[in-house]
């Protein structure tokens, strides 16, 4: 706080408090490490090695070609929403009105307006540690309250009514399923209780459905099965392997439409156009895409034998998206030393605990298995090399 005589106060803003998204420090130095031409295996990004796919490279260029691409509305092109409208319903046999759903600049920019939207400075809305870092860090920007849930293995790494009633009074939830960083995911008796318990309470329940199409045994189901009053977001990036074009979408409650509207056109005016148009021929290339969650799931097997094998026994159940999440305290007691070790001993990027959790992520790390087969393969094989290697690993 500054005072200048005959002033009010002047506060700094409170952005310069939040912590980095320690991923993207672990790619930064990867990148430096590539760009002196050692070459990296990348273990770290929750993104797909592929490309988008070819049925919307063949739509961008037509668009290209033949769209003007200039602003749209703010909620995004009629033709898209229709066909996410359709998507749920073949999918998951629900019926959403396409005036609820608003296209966004990516998931990303999905959450900056639900938060806005749904919650009042200084509201109290329960993340769950471990948990995707950006919704903490997002509400802490906009103001809002970050509630840290403990879960752990004993919950499946997901929040229950019984451990959110322990959080104290909310305003707010935000949950996923499949969840990043531990993939696991919830069944529709777990949802339906969550979304229950938060009717009861007034809780407005925000889910994080951007893994859905990325599941390893039963598909995960959506929170807009049990209710029309849950924030749903999704994107593009994950399943449909579009990360760059930064493109998702939000289901929102009818009396969250206008305010988003408003929001969207004041902060963004509209998502990208061309990815709206490409967009639009990512729902036709499920068997191109379904080859890629097949290729995830060999990388799952991979990963599963591969750590247990050198030691590392403590795993989320991955059940769906492309984490593991493990104990390494046996190794390290900070795992963002044993991250930098592995990556500057072995090439190998992996990501530290503490983006997920402040409290105990020390003790943890979380594997990507999105990349190529043999890249993953090559990974666990120098990890586990350096283990037998070093069985105390950086603890002697």
């Amino acid at each position: 706080m500054i005072n200048r005589p005959g002033a009010r106060p002047v506060r700094y803003p409170v952005g310069r408090d939040v912590p980095p998204f320690y991923v993207l420090e672990v790619l930064q130095a990867a990148q430096a490490m590539q760009d002196a031409g050692r070459p990296v295996l990348h273990l770290e990004v929750g993104q797909p090695c592929t490309g988008a796919p070819r049925t919307v490279l063949d739509a961008a260029n037509r668009a290209v070609a033949s769209e003007r691409l200039g602003y749209t509305t703010a909620n995004g092109i009629a033709p898209l929403r229709l066909r996410i409208a359709a998507h749920y319903a073949q999918r998951y046999g629900v019926t959403v009105d396409p005036e609820r759903i608003v296209l966004t600049a990516g998931a990303s920019g999905g959450f900056v307006l639900a938060f806005l939207a749904a919650f009042p400075a200084g509201a109290r809305v329960a993340v769950t540690e471990p948990g995707y870092p950006c919704y903490r860090n997002t509400l802490l920007a906009f103001e809002r309250v970050a509630v840290g849930v403990p879960v752990d293995a004993t919950s499946r790494f997901q929040p229950t009514p019984q451990i959110l009633d322990a959080a104290g009074p909310l305003d707010g939830l935000v949950m996923a399923s499949p969840s990043n960083p531990t993939g696991t995911a919830l069944t529709e008796a777990e949802l339906q209780a969550l979304v229950n318990w938060s009717a009861e309470r007034g809780v407005r329940l925000v889910a994080d459905e951007i893994y859905h199409g990325i599941s390893y045994s039963s598909a995960a189901p959506t929170a807009l099965s049990f209710s029309d009053d849950v924030i749903v977001l999704n994107s593009f990036s994950k399943y449909f392997s579009m990360t760059g074009w930064r493109l998702g979408w939000m289901v929102l409650p009818t009396d969250l439409v206008e305010v988003v509207d408003r929001l969207a056109g004041n902060l963004y005016i509209c998502p990208a156009t061309l990815s709206q148009h490409a967009a639009l021929a990512a729902f036709d290339a499920a068997e191109e895409l379904d080859d890629h969650v097949r290729r995830y799931g060999r990388n799952r097997e991979i990963v599963l034998e591969a750590l247990p094998a050198m030691g590392i026994t403590e795993l989320s159940p991955a059940d769906g998206a492309f984490y593991v999440y493990a104990r390494t305290s046996h190794l390290a007691r900070d795992s963002a030393a044993l991250c930098e070790a592995w990556l500057e001993e072995l090439a190998v990027a992996v990501t530290p605990g503490i983006d997920f959790d402040p409290t105990r992520g020390a003790e943890f790390v979380r594997f990507s298995f999105s990349g190529a087969t043999a890249d993953i393969a090559e990974a666990m094989g120098r990890i586990g090399a350096w283990v037998a290697a070093h069985p105390t690993g950086l603890l002697s």
